[in-house]
């Protein structure tokens, strides 16, 4: 049986898109900015659960369980803002506005995958972060996130959960990306 490399995310719409794109832009010209690998626009979105390699005998479990979860969960406000890192290695973008609830739904997307029958890792914290750029090797990132921290971008209403597949570029090619295509989105609540 085959199966499908998958997250649950929540996309954000293009106005702001097109807003963080302008406040990257600055961010290019930086020193040290080539050695480091941008995430493509198309890439952009704030994962809810991680679900890896599914075999597809599961997706009809899963999508009845991450309808459900959206279903359960009212649209909230959200904008991308202010900016972080993990270690030297990634860059990201925060959120704000309904972040409780965010977490929530978070929380449903995992719990549905797992019950669908999908083995997930113990959950940690989630962080919600929108991944900007990431180094192979230790980097400073701190005049990026300085650059970024006062970000605050447009308000939009998070109205939908989104399950995305993302297949892997081909080894070798330099500057190839991960390719991401929503296999099914579900509207927020009733």
């Amino acid at each position: 049986m085959s199966s499908q490399r998958l997250f649950a995310a929540v996309l954000p719409p293009e106005p702001a898109a097109d807003e963080l794109a302008g406040a990257l832009a600055p961010l290019h010209r930086l020193p040290g900015a080539a050695g480091l690998r941008w995430t493509a626009r198309a890439g952009w979105h704030y994962t809810l659960a991680f679900l890896g390699d599914v075999d597809e005998g599961l997706l009809p479990e899963l999508y009845a369980r991450l309808a459900r979860a959206a279903h359960r969960t009212e649209p909230f406000p959200l904008r991308i803002s202010g900016a972080g890192r993990f270690d030297g290695r990634a860059l990201w973008a925060g959120a704000a506005g309904g972040l409780d609830t965010l977490r929530l739904l978070a929380g449903r997307a995992q719990a549905a995958a797992r019950r669908a029958g999908i083995p997930m890792e113990e959950h940690r914290h989630y962080t919600p972060h929108l991944t900007l750029a990431r180094s192979r090797v230790q980097a400073d990132l701190s005049p990026y996130t300085a650059a970024l921290e006062g970000f605050e971008g447009v308000r939009w209403e998070a109205g939908q959960l989104s399950l995305v597949r993302s297949n892997l570029p081909v080894d070798g090619v330099p500057g190839e990306q991960p390719r991401y295509e929503v296999v099914r989105a579900w509207p927020l609540g009733r």
